[in-house]
Protein backbone atom coordinates (compact mmCIF):
# COMPACT_ATOMS: atom_id res chain seq x y z
CA UNK A 1 0.00 0.00 0.00
CA UNK A 2 1.37 3.40 -1.21
CA UNK A 3 2.28 5.28 1.99
CA UNK A 4 2.70 2.87 4.52
CA UNK A 5 5.14 1.55 6.29
CA UNK A 6 5.51 -1.96 7.23
CA UNK A 7 6.29 -2.37 11.03
CA UNK A 8 9.03 -5.46 11.19
CA UNK A 9 7.95 -7.88 13.69
CA UNK A 10 11.03 -9.78 15.21
CA UNK A 11 11.45 -13.05 16.09
CA UNK A 12 10.34 -14.15 19.77
CA UNK A 13 12.47 -14.84 22.54
CA UNK A 14 12.41 -17.16 26.20
CA UNK A 15 14.21 -16.41 28.68
CA UNK A 16 14.46 -19.12 31.18
CA UNK A 17 15.60 -17.65 34.31
CA UNK A 18 13.90 -14.12 34.91
CA UNK A 19 13.47 -14.34 38.72
CA UNK A 20 16.95 -12.49 39.52
CA UNK A 21 18.07 -9.51 38.27
CA UNK A 22 20.22 -10.86 35.44
CA UNK A 23 17.31 -12.42 34.02
CA UNK A 24 15.49 -8.78 34.38
CA UNK A 25 18.24 -7.29 32.53
CA UNK A 26 17.97 -9.79 29.67
CA UNK A 27 14.41 -9.28 29.42
CA UNK A 28 14.64 -5.44 29.66
CA UNK A 29 17.75 -5.43 26.98
CA UNK A 30 15.81 -6.80 24.24
CA UNK A 31 12.19 -5.68 24.95
CA UNK A 32 14.23 -2.47 24.74
CA UNK A 33 14.61 -3.48 21.23
CA UNK A 34 11.72 -4.51 20.34
CA UNK A 35 11.68 -8.32 20.95
CA UNK A 36 8.85 -9.87 21.94
CA UNK A 37 10.20 -11.73 25.27
CA UNK A 38 8.29 -15.24 26.59
CA UNK A 39 9.58 -14.57 30.31
CA UNK A 40 9.65 -18.40 32.11
CA UNK A 41 10.24 -17.93 36.21
CA UNK A 42 9.74 -19.98 38.98
CA UNK A 43 7.00 -18.32 40.44
CA UNK A 44 4.51 -16.01 39.56
CA UNK A 45 6.59 -13.19 41.97
CA UNK A 46 9.49 -14.07 39.07
CA UNK A 47 10.66 -9.62 38.97
CA UNK A 48 11.56 -10.17 35.13
CA UNK A 49 7.83 -11.00 35.00
CA UNK A 50 6.84 -8.27 35.68
CA UNK A 51 8.56 -5.84 33.46
CA UNK A 52 6.88 -4.21 30.86
CA UNK A 53 9.16 -5.63 28.30
CA UNK A 54 7.82 -9.29 28.67
CA UNK A 55 5.31 -9.85 26.61
CA UNK A 56 4.39 -12.82 29.36
CA UNK A 57 5.61 -14.54 32.14
CA UNK A 58 5.24 -18.31 32.28
CA UNK A 59 5.94 -20.12 35.28
CA UNK A 60 7.75 -23.36 35.33
CA UNK A 61 6.04 -26.64 35.79
CA UNK A 62 7.17 -28.15 38.81
CA UNK A 63 8.28 -31.92 39.01
CA UNK A 64 8.72 -32.43 35.56
CA UNK A 65 12.08 -32.96 33.48
CA UNK A 66 12.89 -29.99 31.39
CA UNK A 67 13.06 -32.19 28.02
CA UNK A 68 9.02 -32.47 28.44
CA UNK A 69 7.82 -29.23 28.98
CA UNK A 70 10.12 -26.68 27.31
CA UNK A 71 10.29 -27.99 23.67
CA UNK A 72 6.13 -27.80 23.94
CA UNK A 73 6.53 -24.04 25.47
CA UNK A 74 8.67 -23.31 22.66
CA UNK A 75 6.67 -24.62 20.03
CA UNK A 76 3.55 -22.72 21.33
CA UNK A 77 5.44 -19.09 21.51
CA UNK A 78 7.62 -19.83 18.15
CA UNK A 79 10.65 -18.70 19.74
CA UNK A 80 13.87 -18.05 17.49
CA UNK A 81 16.44 -18.07 20.77
CA UNK A 82 16.36 -19.06 23.98
CA UNK A 83 18.56 -17.50 26.88
CA UNK A 84 18.79 -19.28 29.93
CA UNK A 85 20.41 -17.54 33.05
CA UNK A 86 20.90 -19.81 35.73
CA UNK A 87 23.90 -22.83 36.38
CA UNK A 88 21.50 -25.45 36.89
CA UNK A 89 19.52 -24.72 33.44
CA UNK A 90 23.00 -24.41 31.53
CA UNK A 91 23.67 -27.63 32.48
CA UNK A 92 20.38 -29.35 32.34
CA UNK A 93 20.12 -27.36 28.47
CA UNK A 94 23.80 -28.28 27.54
CA UNK A 95 22.50 -32.27 27.59
CA UNK A 96 19.78 -31.05 25.38
CA UNK A 97 20.02 -30.47 21.29
CA UNK A 98 21.46 -26.88 20.40
CA UNK A 99 18.34 -26.31 18.14
CA UNK A 100 15.40 -27.47 19.71
CA UNK A 101 11.78 -26.83 17.58
CA UNK A 102 13.69 -24.67 15.46
CA UNK A 103 14.64 -22.55 18.11
CA UNK A 104 18.68 -21.63 19.09
CA UNK A 105 19.70 -22.52 22.88
CA UNK A 106 22.13 -19.81 23.11
CA UNK A 107 23.60 -22.01 25.95
CA UNK A 108 27.09 -23.02 26.17
CA UNK A 109 27.97 -26.90 25.17
CA UNK A 110 28.64 -29.67 27.74
CA UNK A 111 32.06 -30.00 27.09
CA UNK A 112 32.86 -26.08 27.51
CA UNK A 113 30.75 -25.25 30.58
CA UNK A 114 31.95 -28.60 32.36
CA UNK A 115 35.87 -26.93 32.17
CA UNK A 116 34.30 -23.51 33.61
CA UNK A 117 32.02 -25.10 36.16
CA UNK A 118 35.14 -27.13 37.86
CA UNK A 119 37.29 -24.97 38.87
CA UNK A 120 40.40 -27.50 39.29
CA UNK A 121 39.83 -27.98 35.50
CA UNK A 122 39.59 -23.72 35.05
CA UNK A 123 42.94 -23.92 37.16
CA UNK A 124 44.72 -26.05 34.36
CA UNK A 125 43.40 -24.57 31.85
CA UNK A 126 44.76 -20.92 33.18
CA UNK A 127 47.81 -22.23 33.72
CA UNK A 128 48.57 -23.13 30.19
CA UNK A 129 47.17 -20.27 29.13
CA UNK A 130 50.10 -18.05 31.17
CA UNK A 131 47.72 -16.62 33.88
CA UNK A 132 48.72 -16.69 37.84
CA UNK A 133 46.53 -18.11 39.92
CA UNK A 134 46.46 -18.64 43.35
CA UNK A 135 48.17 -21.27 45.14
CA UNK A 136 45.51 -24.19 45.37
CA UNK A 137 44.80 -27.23 47.42
CA UNK A 138 42.23 -29.76 46.75
CA UNK A 139 41.57 -31.96 50.01
CA UNK A 140 40.32 -35.51 49.27
CA UNK A 141 38.94 -37.86 52.29
CA UNK A 142 42.00 -40.22 52.01
CA UNK A 143 44.57 -37.65 53.01
CA UNK A 144 42.68 -35.37 55.11
CA UNK A 145 44.26 -36.28 57.84
CA UNK A 146 47.76 -35.34 56.61
CA UNK A 147 48.48 -31.53 58.19
CA UNK A 148 51.34 -31.70 55.26
CA UNK A 149 49.64 -29.40 52.75
CA UNK A 150 48.09 -27.37 55.48
CA UNK A 151 51.18 -26.40 56.98
CA UNK A 152 53.14 -25.41 53.55
CA UNK A 153 49.85 -23.01 52.90
CA UNK A 154 49.88 -19.35 53.16
CA UNK A 155 47.51 -17.86 55.36
CA UNK A 156 44.61 -16.18 55.39
CA UNK A 157 43.02 -18.61 52.60
CA UNK A 158 39.63 -18.65 51.33
CA UNK A 159 37.67 -22.05 50.43
CA UNK A 160 35.41 -22.44 47.56
CA UNK A 161 33.80 -25.43 45.75
CA UNK A 162 35.39 -26.47 42.57
CA UNK A 163 32.03 -27.58 40.99
CA UNK A 164 29.03 -25.78 43.05
CA UNK A 165 26.07 -26.89 41.04
CA UNK A 166 27.06 -30.46 41.17
CA UNK A 167 27.68 -30.40 45.17
CA UNK A 168 24.76 -28.37 46.33
CA UNK A 169 22.45 -30.87 46.27
CA UNK A 170 24.94 -33.03 48.03
CA UNK A 171 25.33 -31.08 50.67
CA UNK A 172 21.32 -30.09 50.99
CA UNK A 173 21.01 -34.30 51.20
CA UNK A 174 23.34 -34.09 54.17
CA UNK A 175 21.79 -31.01 56.06
CA UNK A 176 24.94 -28.92 55.43
CA UNK A 177 25.27 -25.55 54.68
CA UNK A 178 26.29 -24.10 51.28
CA UNK A 179 28.76 -21.69 51.52
CA UNK A 180 30.08 -19.75 48.76
CA UNK A 181 33.39 -18.66 50.06
CA UNK A 182 35.12 -19.08 53.71
CA UNK A 183 38.46 -17.61 55.12
CA UNK A 184 40.89 -19.25 57.62
CA UNK A 185 43.29 -16.93 58.70
CA UNK A 186 45.00 -19.61 60.19
CA UNK A 187 46.36 -22.98 59.98
CA UNK A 188 43.91 -23.98 63.24
CA UNK A 189 40.71 -22.30 61.35
CA UNK A 190 41.33 -24.44 58.42
CA UNK A 191 41.39 -27.55 60.10
CA UNK A 192 38.01 -26.92 62.21
CA UNK A 193 36.34 -25.90 58.47
CA UNK A 194 37.95 -28.93 57.25
CA UNK A 195 36.77 -31.37 60.04
CA UNK A 196 33.11 -29.84 59.52
CA UNK A 197 33.34 -32.03 56.38
CA UNK A 198 35.06 -35.31 57.23
CA UNK A 199 31.57 -36.99 57.33
CA UNK A 200 30.72 -35.62 54.41
CA UNK A 201 33.56 -36.93 52.40
CA UNK A 202 34.33 -34.07 50.36
CA UNK A 203 35.80 -30.55 50.55
CA UNK A 204 36.01 -27.71 49.07
CA UNK A 205 38.89 -26.05 47.06
CA UNK A 206 41.93 -24.46 49.15
CA UNK A 207 43.16 -21.42 47.61
CA UNK A 208 45.94 -18.74 49.32
CA UNK A 209 44.52 -15.46 49.38
CA UNK A 210 45.61 -12.68 47.05
CA UNK A 211 45.26 -9.07 47.66
CA UNK A 212 44.24 -6.39 45.39
CA UNK A 213 40.28 -5.84 44.13
CA UNK A 214 37.96 -7.98 42.20
CA UNK A 215 38.34 -6.69 38.50
CA UNK A 216 35.37 -8.71 36.29
CA UNK A 217 36.22 -8.81 32.42
CA UNK A 218 33.32 -9.80 30.12
CA UNK A 219 33.51 -10.77 26.61
CA UNK A 220 31.17 -11.96 24.49
CA UNK A 221 33.09 -14.76 22.13
CA UNK A 222 31.58 -15.43 18.45
CA UNK A 223 33.72 -17.77 16.06
CA UNK A 224 36.73 -17.75 18.15
CA UNK A 225 36.80 -13.85 18.70
CA UNK A 226 35.45 -11.15 21.71
CA UNK A 227 32.84 -9.34 19.83
CA UNK A 228 31.76 -7.46 22.78
CA UNK A 229 34.15 -6.59 25.76
CA UNK A 230 33.12 -4.54 29.33
CA UNK A 231 35.04 -4.80 32.32
CA UNK A 232 34.26 -3.21 36.05
CA UNK A 233 35.73 -2.98 39.54
CA UNK A 234 34.05 -4.22 42.46
CA UNK A 235 33.51 -1.24 44.70
CA UNK A 236 31.12 -3.03 47.88
CA UNK A 237 30.06 -6.80 48.50
CA UNK A 238 28.21 -8.74 50.80
CA UNK A 239 29.38 -10.01 53.33
CA UNK A 240 32.45 -7.53 53.03
CA UNK A 241 34.69 -10.08 53.81
CA UNK A 242 33.99 -11.05 49.70
CA UNK A 243 30.38 -12.23 48.48
CA UNK A 244 27.85 -10.71 45.81
CA UNK A 245 29.22 -6.97 44.58
CA UNK A 246 26.61 -4.62 45.65
CA UNK A 247 28.65 -1.36 44.25
CA UNK A 248 30.36 -1.66 41.18
CA UNK A 249 32.09 0.84 38.49
CA UNK A 250 32.72 0.55 35.09
CA UNK A 251 35.94 0.18 34.16
CA UNK A 252 37.58 2.31 30.61
CA UNK A 253 38.03 -0.02 28.36
CA UNK A 254 41.75 1.13 27.38
CA UNK A 255 42.81 0.20 31.49
CA UNK A 256 43.91 -3.62 31.63
CA UNK A 257 43.91 -3.65 28.34
CA UNK A 258 46.71 -6.74 27.70
CA UNK A 259 44.46 -8.86 30.69
CA UNK A 260 41.50 -8.58 28.26
CA UNK A 261 43.63 -9.99 25.57
CA UNK A 262 44.56 -12.65 27.84
CA UNK A 263 41.22 -13.48 29.16
CA UNK A 264 39.91 -13.65 25.13
CA UNK A 265 43.06 -16.44 24.85
CA UNK A 266 41.92 -18.17 27.75
CA UNK A 267 38.29 -18.48 26.26
CA UNK A 268 39.50 -19.55 22.87
CA UNK A 269 41.57 -22.28 24.34
CA UNK A 270 38.41 -23.49 26.00
CA UNK A 271 36.83 -23.07 22.86
CA UNK A 272 33.71 -20.69 24.70
CA UNK A 273 30.80 -19.19 22.51
CA UNK A 274 28.96 -16.78 24.16
CA UNK A 275 29.23 -14.89 27.26
CA UNK A 276 31.46 -15.02 30.20
CA UNK A 277 33.16 -13.24 33.14
CA UNK A 278 36.64 -14.23 33.67
CA UNK A 279 37.27 -12.62 37.17
CA UNK A 280 40.42 -11.72 38.63
CA UNK A 281 42.25 -10.21 41.75
CA UNK A 282 44.04 -7.15 40.60
CA UNK A 283 46.73 -6.43 43.23
CA UNK A 284 47.72 -2.41 42.00
CA UNK A 285 50.94 -2.63 44.21
CA UNK A 286 52.53 -5.52 42.21
CA UNK A 287 50.66 -5.32 39.16
CA UNK A 288 49.77 -8.99 39.53
CA UNK A 289 46.51 -10.32 37.88
CA UNK A 290 44.92 -13.58 39.93
CA UNK A 291 42.54 -15.04 38.24
CA UNK A 292 39.91 -16.27 40.40
CA UNK A 293 37.00 -18.18 38.44
CA UNK A 294 34.79 -17.96 35.31
CA UNK A 295 31.77 -17.13 35.07
CA UNK A 296 30.51 -19.22 32.31
CA UNK A 297 27.40 -17.46 31.87
CA UNK A 298 25.45 -14.02 32.51
CA UNK A 299 27.31 -12.57 35.40
CA UNK A 300 25.61 -10.51 38.68
CA UNK A 301 26.77 -7.01 37.41
CA UNK A 302 25.08 -7.89 33.91
CA UNK A 303 22.80 -4.79 34.75
CA UNK A 304 25.85 -2.42 35.05
CA UNK A 305 27.02 -3.32 31.44
CA UNK A 306 23.77 -3.05 29.79
CA UNK A 307 23.05 0.59 31.53
CA UNK A 308 26.49 1.49 30.41
CA UNK A 309 25.69 0.58 26.62
CA UNK A 310 27.51 -2.99 26.16
CA UNK A 311 24.40 -4.59 25.45
CA UNK A 312 25.56 -8.65 25.26
CA UNK A 313 21.97 -9.94 25.42
CA UNK A 314 20.77 -7.78 22.62
CA UNK A 315 24.12 -8.27 20.36
CA UNK A 316 23.82 -12.34 20.93
CA UNK A 317 20.05 -12.14 20.03
CA UNK A 318 21.13 -10.18 16.97
CA UNK A 319 23.40 -12.47 15.52
CA UNK A 320 21.80 -15.46 16.30
CA UNK A 321 17.77 -14.59 15.69
CA UNK A 322 18.46 -12.03 12.69
CA UNK A 323 21.91 -12.92 11.11
CA UNK A 324 23.34 -9.81 11.72
CA UNK A 325 27.14 -9.36 11.59
CA UNK A 326 29.11 -8.88 15.31
CA UNK A 327 29.38 -5.42 15.97
CA UNK A 328 31.41 -3.88 18.50
CA UNK A 329 30.40 -1.84 21.28
CA UNK A 330 31.73 0.94 23.05
CA UNK A 331 30.24 1.92 26.61
CA UNK A 332 29.96 4.68 28.97
CA UNK A 333 31.04 4.68 32.36
CA UNK A 334 28.28 4.38 35.02
CA UNK A 335 27.99 3.06 38.53
CA UNK A 336 24.77 -0.19 39.52
CA UNK A 337 23.65 -0.78 42.86
CA UNK A 338 22.25 -4.02 44.02
CA UNK A 339 20.08 -2.05 46.82
CA UNK A 340 18.73 -4.99 49.07
CA UNK A 341 22.09 -6.78 49.84
CA UNK A 342 23.67 -3.18 49.82
CA UNK A 343 21.28 -2.10 52.84
CA UNK A 344 22.27 -6.05 54.76
CA UNK A 345 26.28 -4.92 54.03
CA UNK A 346 25.00 -1.97 55.80
CA UNK A 347 23.57 -3.33 58.93
CA UNK A 348 26.57 -6.13 58.59
CA UNK A 349 29.37 -3.67 58.59
CA UNK A 350 27.30 -1.31 61.57
CA UNK A 351 27.62 -4.36 63.61
CA UNK A 352 31.40 -5.13 63.09
CA UNK A 353 33.69 -3.12 65.86
CA UNK A 354 36.58 -2.65 63.27
CA UNK A 355 34.35 -1.01 60.35
CA UNK A 356 34.08 2.90 60.18
CA UNK A 357 30.90 3.17 60.98
CA UNK A 358 30.28 7.17 60.23
CA UNK A 359 32.02 6.51 56.30
CA UNK A 360 29.70 3.00 55.77
CA UNK A 361 26.57 5.14 56.75
CA UNK A 362 27.47 8.40 54.31
CA UNK A 363 28.30 6.80 51.06
CA UNK A 364 25.35 4.32 51.46
CA UNK A 365 23.30 7.66 51.38
CA UNK A 366 25.30 9.88 49.51
CA UNK A 367 25.06 6.88 46.47
CA UNK A 368 21.18 7.34 46.37
CA UNK A 369 22.02 11.32 45.47
CA UNK A 370 24.49 10.33 42.80
CA UNK A 371 23.15 10.75 38.60
CA UNK A 372 25.55 8.10 37.62
CA UNK A 373 24.70 5.54 39.75
CA UNK A 374 22.15 3.01 38.65
CA UNK A 375 20.05 0.16 40.47
CA UNK A 376 19.79 -3.76 39.31
CA UNK A 377 16.15 -3.75 39.69
CA UNK A 378 14.74 -0.43 40.31
CA UNK A 379 13.70 1.57 36.70
CA UNK A 380 11.94 4.90 36.65
CA UNK A 381 10.91 3.50 33.45
CA UNK A 382 10.09 -0.16 34.72
CA UNK A 383 8.36 -0.02 38.02
CA UNK A 384 6.70 -3.16 38.11
CA UNK A 385 9.93 -6.03 38.81
CA UNK A 386 10.26 -3.35 42.64
CA UNK A 387 6.91 -3.72 43.57
CA UNK A 388 7.46 -7.37 42.82
CA UNK A 389 10.32 -7.71 44.39
CA UNK A 390 9.32 -5.25 47.56
CA UNK A 391 5.97 -8.18 47.86
CA UNK A 392 8.05 -11.18 47.71
CA UNK A 393 10.45 -9.80 50.38
CA UNK A 394 7.15 -8.68 52.81
CA UNK A 395 5.77 -12.72 51.61
CA UNK A 396 8.95 -14.11 53.61
CA UNK A 397 8.80 -11.83 56.11
CA UNK A 398 5.28 -12.81 56.99
CA UNK A 399 6.17 -16.37 56.38
CA UNK A 400 9.25 -16.33 59.04
CA UNK A 401 6.78 -14.62 61.53
CA UNK A 402 4.10 -17.16 61.18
Amino acid sequence: MSGVTAVQTLPTAIVLGVDTPIGLTVVRELGQHGVPVVAIGRSEGAIGGASRYAQKLLVRPGGRPMANWLPEIIRETGAAVLFAISESDLLLLADMPEIIEGCRILTPRKEQLEIVLDKSRTIDAAKKTGLLVPESWQPIAQDFDSTAHLAKLKYPAILKWSDPPRVMPELEAAQIAFEKIEYADSFEALLEILQRYKLFGKFPLVQTYCAGFGVGQMLLMHEGKATVCFQHQRLREYPASGGVSTLCASLPIEMHALQMKKSERLLQSIGWEGPAMVEYRFDPETGDYWLMEINGRFWGSLPLASQCGAQFAWEQYRVAALGSAPTALGYGQRRARYLIPDTRRLFEQLRDPAANKADELFNYIADFFDPDTGYYVWSWRDPGPLLNDVKNIVRRLLRLGS
